[in-house]
């Protein structure tokens, strides 16, 4: 029989944490909304124990985040907008509050790639890159099968991009106001429109202003990285439509410098479960290190 495993998908406004098997099979899950770090990990701990003796953990987490093990802030969120989680150091928590869990870390949106290439949309790619549109911006890479890892995850949500010449919006990101996350995310949407994204009809200006920036960044990792698969992942990707109008500017862009790029963008095949999927992944591999 397979070990349970525990999984957390940690995001800026919701937490979805879940127990499973090392296939990635979630048996059950709860969600509840993302507070305080204490509040957020003192109810998921509780509702784990309540399900049986667990000792393989995997978090898929918003950042940004310290994911070097050797670095003496491991595990801890750095300057992220969520002031209340700005120094919060998961690898001290679980020392405290859980010191018999091993834990495996990585961001939400490298864990949904993690997810597509193992059982998903990118299942046979060794390159792939994974766009995440919500809350935020934030991307996932894989190269030679493996996920991306420098100094820092990616963090391309931060990306400087050309402004779409019939929009005076001011931006939203706290640090760089109209960066790609600051002009495509979420919240840019909604406070540009006066309404979130889920409200806006098909046929709404919004989705070509989106497009236009979101094929921006999708061109820049293809010339970077030239990954055979970009999934655009996140609720602002489920928009009807959407892929079509971002495939569209991506040929513009293109000019038939690079092969078609059409049939490498996709949508997840995991849909939203992609992010827990992933954690469990994650959970699975320190079994599999034990």
């Amino acid at each position: 029989m397979n070990p349970l495993l525990a999984a957390m998908e940690l995001g800026g406004t919701k937490t979805v944490v879940a127990i499973g098997d090392a296939e990635g099979k979630v048996l059950e899950e709860f969600r509840y909304p993302t507070t305080t770090p204490e509040e957020t990990l003192g109810i998921a701990c509780a509702w784990w124990r309540q399900r049986g003796d667990i000792d393989r953990l995997g978090i898929a987490s918003f950042g940004p985040i310290r994911l070097d093990p050797r670095a003496v802030d491991y595990a801890t969120m750095l300057q992220t907008p969520k002031l209340a989680w700005q120094g919060f150091s998961f690898a001290t928590y679980f020392a405290q509050h859980w010191p018999s869990v091993r834990f495996c870390l990585d961001t939400d949106v490298q864990a949904a790639l993690w997810a597509e290439m193992q059982r998903g949309a990118a299942r046979h790619a060794s390159e792939a890159f994974y766009l995440t549109i919500g809350t935020g911006i934030g991307a996932g890479l894989a190269c030679h099968g493996r996920l991306v890892q420098g100094n820092l995850h990616p963090e391309m949500g931060h990306l400087m991009v050309r402004r779409h010449p019939d929009d005076p919006f001011a931006g939203t990101c706290p640090y760089h106001k109209d960066c790609w996350e600051g002009l495509a995310s979420g919240p840019a949407i909604e406070k540009r429109w006066g309404q979130p994204g889920h409200l806006l009809p098909a046929d709404h200006p919004a989705w070509d202003m989106q497009a236009f920036y979101l094929a921006q960044g999708l061109w820049a990792a293809s010339t970077m990285f030239s990954p055979q698969v970009m999934i655009l992942g996140g609720g602002v990707s489920q928009a009807h439509g959407l892929r079509e109008k971002v495939v569209q500017q991506l040929d513009r862009m293109n000019s038939r410098y690079l092969e078609s790029l059409d049939h490498r963008v996709k949508l997840p095949a995991l849909q939203q479960n992609a992010g827990i999927i992933g954690a469990l992944l994650l959970a699975s591999q320190l079994a599999e290190k034990a």
